[in-house]
């Protein structure tokens, strides 16, 4: 007999990639309302500091993070413009006009939804569904032997993959260091 969670975990990564695709999107209209004025609204004249910068971050950020390409980065990245965003726009604790601290009452709670929500898929990566999961097993994937944890990593059912203990990953620097 299975629980309830356990029927809900399978279903983790497609839900996340969902999750992914949803907030992706959302962010990618926002880019396109402040650089074309599309679907809503009008278009930041070129180069306006700080919106039509931030309307570039949201559109390209937007995008790679709905199709899943550099995931991780994107989002990292997206949730760093929307912490400057609340901090900056929202409630300016170091310039500006004093402005209440509840997000509710300063107009930040979807940047802070944002914020935290990237910032979960830049921990969690893709999901299954993502350019990135299939550039990872188009392109090497995980070595034979190798057990790759997280959301996009394929279950090992059986032969010494399926025991083993995960590898660790190594940094970016380690594969100068020969």
């Amino acid at each position: 007999m299975t629980t309830f969670d356990a029927r809900l975990s399978s279903y983790s990564s497609p839900l996340l990639s969902l999750f992914r695709i949803i907030a992706g999107l959302m962010f990618f209209l926002h880019g396109t309302m402040k650089i074309f004025g599309w679907p809503i609204g009008e278009a930041i004249p070129v180069g306006t500091w700080p919106l039509w910068w931030a309307g570039m971050i949201e559109l390209v950020a937007g995008l790679l993070i709905t199709v899943g390409l550099f995931t991780r980065i994107a989002a990292f990245i997206a949730s760093g413009e929307m912490a400057v965003a609340y901090f900056w726009m929202h409630w300016p604790p170091l310039e500006g006009p004093p402005a209440s601290f509840w997000p509710f009452e300063n107009g930040g709670e979807a940047v802070l939804l944002y914020c935290f929500g990237f910032l979960a898929i830049a921990g969690l990566g893709p999901g299954a569904w993502s350019a990135d999961a299939r550039r990872r097993t188009r392109v090497g994937g995980a070595a034979p032997g190798r057990v790759v944890t997280g959301t996009a990593a394929p279950a090992a059912t059986a032969g010494p993959a399926a025991t083993a203990a995960p590898v660790r990953r190594r940094g970016l620097l380690s594969r100068f260091r020969r």
